[in-house]
């Protein structure tokens, strides 16, 4: 008798000693410029978003996720490689990704390890000498520049034209196809996906039209000039304050949110076809699902538009992940721990089973999801070297507060700091920065806002001139010492005029 039960328990234990082994596939799914409340588990009823919420339900979201540079190119060089934006050298008007830094990728690394990798979407990036990095992927779906809402016009898409003509359920039919050769071929795979939604200009699939036809939109209590009096004038004088009217929030904000939040709808219905590929594969139970942003977006609050600035709304993004085989899938728990997209590379190694590159500055998040009330960053950097040097600026992020010093000055403004507590005020309404009561605060900030400029002055790559900004952002050098590095250096700007031609 005892045989006849031995057998079947010693194959179940050997089966169950292979899942437990076997490595897992990981989904990374990428939005672009999506903020926190254009998702129902964010707290906003407005938003329809079924399954993004299905996915928080199942896994685990987490409340302090924040992108540690707000624009699209610098963004995703971090996620790639786990690094600060300047260790990547890489960003709009700076320059291109070299070699050396994309080889300890993490499409790289996985593929190395014996994953099957898929990318498609918008890669964001170019490689120096290698350009979008097509051949270190085993499936490609990727494209130039910003792409285009038309899947027609992106050249490794142009399959999925006819049936998915928008661009953004073409890459959930990506994705399952993805799925299904990945299981014949009996590999683990990552799957990257980067929409193109919800980027301006907003061009949202007409089959959802109906979805907010009419819907009238609540807007966020920090909406409208009136609430961004207190922000400091160098966040001013980039695109982004105009844009609350050229971008008509001021007078059609419920149409543009319309747009904005339909173009997300297409996004929630991709996911929708990827998770369910996954459980008609029989595979769903050992793949993690990641789902976040390159950056928020501010519509509108403060009087603003866009992206880029420290702000809540533009620098923190929504993070879900869902690990079937973590304790605390389905317990529809939030992590308020501090992480970043930097975090992002050493999770996906660690998933993989890889060690993680000391070079990289993310933590892998693998440990949040077993426990998410330890691990994260005691505090996170915000990088801006994005648009005119006056808006450049670097701040200090904690799990409670935020500091910003914006160095700039001429003859009409001076520097200025801002001191957030994030906490108590999510809206940013009231800037702490001279208040006594928040003193040795403000000092505890200062020295943590130090600590990060220390790593930017010993770390910072000594090309696409990311050094000047050691200087730059010191809080102890006077502003007639920075005048001379205010410009663009002529080496510089004519390189750049090179990769533009």
């Amino acid at each position: 008798m005892s045989y006849r039960f031995a057998l079947p328990l010693i194959l179940l234990l050997s089966v169950t000693s292979l899942r437990a082994s076997e490595k897992p596939n990981i989904v990374f799914l990428f939005a672009d410029d999506q903020c926190t409340y254009s998702v129902g588990c964010y707290g906003n009823r407005d938003a329809i978003t079924p399954n993004m919420d299905k996915l928080a339900r199942d896994g685990l979201v987490f409340h302090k996720h924040y992108n540690t540079t707000a624009i699209c190119m610098a963004s995703r060089a971090s996620v790639f490689t786990g690094m600060y934006e300047y260790k990547t050298g890489c960003n709009f008007s700076h320059g291109d990704m070299h070699q050396d830094v994309w080889q300890n990728s993490y499409p790289k690394q996985l593929r190395q390890a014996g994953y099957l990798t898929a990318f498609a979407g918008k890669f964001g990036i170019v490689v120096q000498g290698q350009g979008l990095c097509e051949e270190d992927f085993d499936f490609w779906g990727g494209g130039p520049g910003q792409t285009d809402y038309e899947t027609a016009k992106n050249k490794s898409m142009q399959a999925y034209a006819q049936q998915y003509p928008h661009s953004t359920l073409s890459y959930g039919a990506f994705g399952q196809d993805v799925i299904r050769e990945s299981v014949k071929q009996q590999k683990p795979f990552c799957l990257s996906i980067s929409f193109k939604a919800p980027h301006k200009p907003a061009t949202p699939d007409p089959r959802f039209d109906s979805i907010y036809a009419g819907k009238t939109f609540v807007k966020p209590e920090n909406f409208g000039r009136a609430f961004g009096d207190h922000l400091s004038p160098q966040s001013k004088m980039g695109r982004q304050y105009p844009r609350f009217t050229e971008w008509h929030y001021d007078t059609e904000y419920d149409g543009e949110m319309a747009k904005y939040h339909q173009q997300i709808y297409g996004i929630d219905v991709a996911v929708g076809m990827i998770r369910d590929e996954l459980a008609a594969q029989g595979i769903a139970d050992n793949t993690v699902v990641i789902y976040t942003s390159d950056n928020g977006y501010i519509c509108g609050s403060h009087g603003y538009g866009s992206k880029v600035l420290p702000m809540e709304e533009s620098s923190r993004v929504p993070l879900m992940i869902y690990d079937p085989r973590s304790p605390s899938s389905g317990k529809q728990l939030r992590c308020d721990q501090l992480t970043g997209n930097v975090d992002f590379a050493p999770t996906l190694l660690e998933l993989a089973g890889l060690p993680i590159p000391a070079n990289m500055d993310g933590k892998s998040l693998v440990g949040l999801l077993e426990n998410p009330q330890q691990g994260g960053h005691d505090q996170l950097p915000f990088i801006n070297v994005f648009g005119p040097v006056a808006t450049h600026s670097l701040s200090c992020l904690t799990k409670r507060y935020k500091y910003t010093y914006w160095w700039y000055g001429d003859k009409t403004i001076e520097p200025v700091e801002e001191l957030f507590d994030t906490q108590e005020d999510p809206l940013e309404l009231k800037n702490l920065a001279s208040s006594p009561q928040h003193r040795e605060i403000l000092k505890a900030m200062q020295k943590g806002y130090d600590q990060e400029l220390a790593k930017w002055k010993n770390q910072a790559v000594d090309y696409n001139d990311y050094r000047r900004y050691g200087t730059l952002f010191d809080r102890n050098i006077a502003m007639e010492s920075k005048t001379q590095l205010m410009a663009v250096p002529a080496t510089d700007r004519n390189a750049r005029k090179q990769r533009k031609k």
